[in-house]
């Protein structure tokens, strides 16, 4: 018999390992139960979801104004106060994502390859739900609803540890969407929360393998790397943005200020925000200063190498750049910027301090961009357009779960298909094997 939290005594729910694996046990089996889910069913339920948080707009912002004046009364960055603060417009694009995903096919049962072999056998690779998706995250109760939609719309159940940064907003959203699912005729259980077991609940959810089927971290550095180091379920893991932009010889400079400007500053708080410029020699007298002066404008602190800080206007805010700022995703208004000396100078930069998430030319050389494309091993790589563009709405699959810099099953924005597993599906008559 599957242990409900109805079941656990107080003393037993007071223990973050026995009641996560009682939440990840009835996770299992309402992912069971959803598996066959037709895709009426489950657009359905994605557009109930929506409607029902729009309704509590209201109360999601007073949830969320908690949060977010605990964070600032904490010292939370600018960024990542940015990240954590709901708004009417907000709340009513986290419901629209939802609305996109339901319109999306749907990629259960989808036929990935198959054959018919000599002897007759009818072979086909079909995809199917993981089955528990487990989540941990940072200050985004966005991500709370758009992890529970692409589950569902998957056929996954999922399991969500949003951290003590979002916890008001987070239990709201949650409570919402599993009033919703009921009210569908669907298991709450879909969508469940252990934030209320804190940090010892996310390491009894990194432990719980059997039950849970995969893992995915989305947050800081540190976040990712305990997860990787102490998780027994499977980790897809997703990186820190340390991305580049790199201005070449023959960039057209009109161009390259805008797509710096809105890789930088349209939202700082991400991470797909470029945090590194790098400007070839032959045009950094001509660039660099309209540009700095401009990044300056913005609010946007540079720390410079010396060739820049030579170039940089009067008053432009900017200060020395060391090893550190290389190495750093800021999430702030910051900006490392070299001056390099070739093309082949600036990919043996991205190489040595690249995350893998995102990398950006601009240029008119064809040969370069051919060259930057193939040699730079990120994600994503993106010719004469802005960093902001790598995300799973952005690239068409909707919401994403996040963006993952491995190499193992799933690379770059992990949308639907990348929450299905596949399954070989043999049809015979009455074959047995030589």
């Amino acid at each position: 018999m599957t242990t409900s939290l109805e079941d656990l005594t107080p003393a037993a729910l007071d223990d973050p390992e026995v009641a996560v694996l009682a939440v990840a046990r009835r996770a299992r089996e309402a992912s069971r139960a959803f598996a066959t889910a037709t895709r009426a069913t489950k657009d359905g339920a994605l557009r109930a979801l929506a409607e029902a948080l729009v309704a509590a707009t209201d109360r999601l912002l007073a949830a969320n104004a908690q949060d977010v004046e605990r964070g600032r009364a904490n010292g939370m960055s600018p960024g990542l106060l940015d990240r954590l603060t709901l708004t009417p417009p907000r709340v009513a694009a986290i419901a629209d994502a939802l609305r996109e995903l339901a319109a999306l096919p749907d990629p259960v049962g989808e036929v990935v390859r198959g054959s018919t072999l000599p002897n007759g056998l009818r072979l086909q690779q079909l995809r199917v739900p993981m089955g528990v998706v487990g989540m941990i995250y940072e200050a985004r109760p966005n991500v709370t609803v758009d992890a529970a939609g692409l589950a569902l719309k998957s056929g996954n159940a999922v399991i969500l540890r949003g951290g003590s940064a979002a916890a008001s907003s987070n239990e709201v959203v949650v409570q919402v969407l599993a009033e919703a699912l009921v009210a569908q005729g669907l298991p709450a259980d879909l969508v469940q929360s252990v934030d209320a077991w804190g940090r010892p609940g996310g390491v009894a959810l990194m432990h719980a393998r059997g039950l849970v089927d995969v893992l995915v971290p989305r947050g800081g550095a540190d976040l990712i790397a305990t997860v990787v180091r102490e998780a027994t379920v499977p980790v897809i893991e997703t990186g820190v943005g340390n991305c580049h932009l790199f201005v070449d010889a023959s960039a057209d400079q009109g161009d390259a200020l805008a797509i710096l400007l809105n890789s930088k500053t349209q939202r700082v708080g991400v991470c797909n925000a470029v945090e590194t410029l790098l400007v070839h020699r032959e045009v950094a007298g001509s660039f660099l200063p309209s540009a700095l002066a401009a990044l300056g404008h913005a609010g946007v602190t540079v720390h410079g190498d010396e060739a820049t800080l030579q170039l940089a206007p009067q008053g432009a805010a900017t200060v020395p750049a060391t090893d550190v700022d290389w190495a750093t995703e800021y999430l702030s208004l910051d900006l490392a910027v070299r001056v390099v000396d070739s093309l082949d100078d600036a990919i043996a930069h991205v190489r040595r301090w690249s995350t893998g998430h995102t990398e950006a030319i601009v240029t008119q050389d064809l040969r370069a961009a051919e060259r930057f494309v193939a040699e730079v091993d990120s994600a994503a790589v993106i010719v004469n357009a802005s960093t902001r563009f790598t995300d799973g709405g952005q690239f068409g699959l909707g919401a994403e779960i996040g963006i993952s810099t491995q190499k193992l099953h799933a690379r770059g924005p992990m949308g639907l298909a990348e929450l299905t597993t596949t399954k070989w599906v043999v049809h015979g008559d009455g074959h047995v094997r030589p």
